[in-house]
């Protein structure tokens, strides 16, 4: 009855539209009550799920990418992705799509890839003749790499849900297969819509701007290799990294391109505070619902009922996908992972599923989720972007979300494709 009240009370204060952070909290009261446990447990477990000290990377991270996404590194890496896809065709839709796993290495997040690069790249698709529809369905669905290149704040998440124990360096490096594999599939498949729709290609700027774009653009990716090749040598760790990030971000903007500005530093603080007190909030109030999926043996209980009738791992793990594809229309990300995680890892530990490549499934499948309604944050940025409805949007974004979930299917049957990696810098 307990594990009954605390679902149904989570569900229900989501139908009604109450927060995520508020509804986990009430759920896990409710059933505090209901066992007759002191309701100082809600205040003891919030306070220790913020305790973890990897937790710090997470608004570091954050900061460090609203200073480069106001600081210029936006229009330089859609300019250096210009002038290398920009002549194929769809060439402003194929430049939307390189940009964002350029810059997902910049901010790790799929909102700010989604508002920094769709912000610029929709208005322009639209002014050259492009339709609204493919704009933003080409720009939300190439949001999604952000959640698979370093430093995304989820796999971050999905660390400190796993209990620790995981390396992020090995995570940052499974997920950049994937990433590639997730550009390229919405490029050949943005190539295709454009071709069906008679959209042109751009001019190519000669190979000289390609050098110059490269150069002027290798700051901010520089990042990227900062963050990850630090962590893998073991040189810093995640946390180190972040802060070491945001002083790189600093010197970049300020002192290199001189374009982050009094005013906007101010702008770059007050949203990365907002952002970093919403995600902490949730992973605060999670805590403590985790604590009672742990106390309840929950794990345990979905350990043995997929044993009933599942005897393979990936019979199991296509049942998880389905599972978190249903959750994904109606739970964000962030508290995605932090209640499913301490759900779904025993069972796929029990089948011998590696928890990095599990990580992998989990992120991507809760991040097709966030350019589906009802509940998705990255597909209400992209149309209020693009001035256009969530329904005219879902009307064309199939061939983008069916390729989506087509890489999300061959990561999940292809282990070694996510696992590579990392074994070989491993070795």
């Amino acid at each position: 009855m307990a594990i009954a009240i605390l679902f149904i009370v989570f569900a229900l204060l989501l139908v009604l539209g109450v927060p995520v952070a508020f509804a986990l909290a009430a759920a896990a009261l409710a059933t505090l009550f209901y066992l007759d446990l002191p309701s100082i447990v809600l205040v003891q477990q919030i306070s220790a799920g913020t305790g973890s000290a990897s937790l710090i990377a997470i608004p570091l991270f954050i900061f460090a990418g609203e200073i480069m996404m106001r600081g210029g590194i936006s229009e330089r890496l859609i300019a250096l992705a210009s002038s290398l896809v920009g002549r194929m065709r769809g060439g402003l839709g194929q430049v939307s799509i390189l940009s964002s796993l350029f810059f997902g290495g910049v901010s790790g997040s799929a909102i700010a890839d989604v508002s920094a690069v769709g912000g610029t790249m929709i208005p322009q698709m639209v002014k050259r003749g492009y339709d609204r529809d493919f704009a933003v369905n080409v720009s939300i669905t190439a949001a999604l790499v952000a959640l698979l290149v370093p430093p995304s704040h989820n796999l971050i998440l999905y660390t400190a849900a796993a209990g620790g124990g995981l390396s992020i360096a090995d995570l940052f490096a499974a997920g950049i297969m994937p990433a590639l594999l997730m550009t390229a599939a919405l490029m050949v498949t943005g190539y295709f819509v454009a071709r069906h729709r008679g959209y042109g290609v751009e001019v190519f700027p000669g190979w000289r701007a390609v050098l110059l774009r490269l150069v002027s653009a290798l700051p901010g990716l520089g990042l990227v290799a900062l963050i990850f090749i630090g962590i893998r040598a073991g040189i810093f760790t995640a946390v180190e990294s972040a802060a070491i990030a945001v002083v790189y971000a600093l010197l970049v903007t300020i002192v290199l391109y001189r374009q982050l500005k009094l005013r906007e530093f101010r702008e770059t603080i007050v949203h990365a505070a907002r952002s970093t007190g919403v995600i902490l909030f949730v992973i605060a109030t999670a805590s403590v619902f985790g604590w009672l999926l742990a106390y309840l043996q929950v794990p345990s209980a979905a350990v043995d009922f997929l044993q009933s009738f599942a005897h393979s791992k990936l019979a199991v793990l296509l049942m998880i996908i389905v599972v978190l594809l249903l959750l994904g229309t109606f739970m964000d990300l962030a508290p995605l992972i932090l209640i499913c995680t301490p759900i779904f890892l025993p069972v796929a530990r029990a089948y011998g599923i590696d928890p990095i490549h599990f990580g992998l499934v989990l992120v991507l499948t809760g991040g097709l989720g966030l350019v589906t309604p009802p509940v998705g944050s990255v597909l209400f940025i992209g149309t209020a972007i693009g001035k256009i409805t969530v329904g005219e949007s879902m009307r064309t974004i199939w061939p983008f979300w069916l390729a989506g979930l087509g890489v999300l299917l061959i990561v999940a049957l292809f282990p070694g494709l996510s696992l590579w990696l990392p074994g070989v810098l491993r070795a």
